[in-house]
């Protein structure tokens, strides 16, 4: 029933000397204690040895503490013990007792102290290591250069150590906690995709040219709304109907525009290239005039 460690046990690393081993001598029918010799190979240093099975304990002995009450108490033995209740990940159904059975990408937000500031935070988690980190800010001038300095701490970080770690901004601390929550309990966006996603999955919501999708739109009660920035891109020019009521807009993709420029391209051809239209844009359609929302 017993076969030599060397081939049931791979080659073991630790930084740890001469630290104690309890191993099973098949010779003399009883366990043993040896100390290696290096620090790097267990199995090179007791090849010679006639050991069977090596455990091996880094962990200290965890003494607890009673109090007096406790321990005059009789033992009552504890009946169910079927474990956690299962939650999907990436296709499975998992039963997940430590950090390393959690895997998943979900988004969610956060928000600094006074509510005037909010993080959109991105996630992709596999075996409870942070593998894809996307923080996008917004209310702050001083969010985006912490937002900087977390796209660097968070990847490697296992999710027990990112909701713990200073990530300098409130809001990108919040939407830490949220999404911890959201990934423990199952509720990723990748929960019932099998494999999950792929690491840079998360700039897929970024599109062409990588850049967030903001919506900017003002309005007051005197002169009406401006659309300034919408999902396709920066709005050039808002269309009015007869009655004056938006009808459609004019807008510039700012990524396309800007790979356009790095190809070389020259800047009025590019511009004409990536400015588009959406909704009633001419005369025929019923707009009746456009004005510049940043100006008119």
């Amino acid at each position: 029933m017993f076969q030599s460690f060397r081939n049931a046990i791979p080659t073991l690393q630790t930084k740890e000397k001469r630290k104690p081993i309890s191993c099973f001598s098949q010779k003399s029918n009883k366990w043993q204690f040896a100390e290696t010799n290096k620090s790097t190979n267990f199995v090179g240093d007791l090849e010679n040895h006639d050991y069977v099975f090596l455990i091996i304990s880094f962990k200290k002995e965890l003494i607890m503490t009673y109090s007096h009450e406790v321990e005059h108490m009789c033992v009552v033995k504890k009946g169910p013990n079927h474990g956690p209740a299962p939650i999907p990940e990436e296709g499975k159904w998992v039963k997940s007792k430590e950090i390393v059975d959690i895997s998943g990408l979900t988004h969610g937000i956060g928000w600094c102290a006074p509510q005037q500031g909010a993080c959109k935070l991105t996630l992709n988690v596999k075996e409870g290591v942070i593998q894809e980190a996307l923080v996008e800010t917004i209310g702050c001038s001083g969010m985006t250069h912490s937002a900087a300095m977390a796209a660097e701490i968070l990847p490697g970080k296992t999710i027990l150590e990112a909701l713990n770690t200073d990530l300098v901004c409130d809001a990108i601390n919040t939407a830490m906690r949220e999404l911890f929550l959201q990934i423990v309990y199952g509720r990723t966006q990748s929960a019932f995709s099998e494999g999950g996603l792929i690491i840079g999955a998360g700039l897929e919501d970024l599109g062409k040219g990588l850049r967030s999708q903001v919506g900017t739109l003002y309005g007051t009660l005197a002169k009406g709304p401006r659309y300034l920035e919408m999902a396709e891109g920066y709005i050039k020019n808002i269309f009015l109907d007869k009655n004056d009521e938006i009808c459609g807009y004019e807008f510039v993709h700012m990524g396309k525009f800007m790979d356009e420029i790095k190809k070389g391209t020259d800047a009025n051809e590019a511009l004409k290239k990536v400015t588009g239209t959406y909704g009633r844009v001419t005369a025929e359609q019923g707009a009746v005039k456009h004005i510049d929302p940043r100006h008119e």
